[in-house]
């Protein structure tokens, strides 16, 4: 079980690693050992999430979440399975936490009057400049 928050927690069984072979330092031993780890979480599947937390977490997870719903998060930092496996679910968690926070609604404002006759003045001034500007061929003569 990991638990994200005291009232959210992933079951273990939920998430699949795969182990692969991981480029970077290592020397011989990169070639042999399978140390990069791939965690793969079906998203839509998933019953520790409410729905609209599920949608913010496919949008906030970008292109690590695949069409089918499955979250995919690769962790190839450190030289050990172990060390990349923990990176990999901490970094699951930060990812579901960020997606728990409800984002703020927004409240609909309105321009001020003030702000609103600068702005139709600032037009109005403008415009002038530019009629000022044009050519009329009947003043060159």
């Amino acid at each position: 079980m990991i638990e994200v928050t005291p009232s959210v927690s992933i079951e273990e069984s939920e998430i699949q690693f795969d182990f692969i072979r991981s480029t970077g330092p290592g020397g011989q031993n990169v070639n042999k050992v399978a140390t990069a780890v791939q965690l793969r979480w079906d998203v839509r599947a998933t019953t520790a999430l409410p729905p609209d937390v599920k949608e913010r977490l496919a949008r906030l997870a970008g292109s690590r979440i695949t069409g089918e719903g499955i979250l995919i998060i690769e962790a190839r930092r450190y030289r050990t399975q172990e060390q990349n496996r923990f990176d990999a679910v901490q970094r699951l968690v930060a990812l579901v936490r960020k997606a728990l926070e409800a984002p703020k609604p927004r409240r609909k404002t309105r321009p001020s009057v003030t702000a609103s006759a600068a702005r139709v003045g600032a037009k109005r001034q403008r415009g002038e400049l530019k009629r000022i500007r044009r050519y009329n061929p009947e003043e060159w003569e």
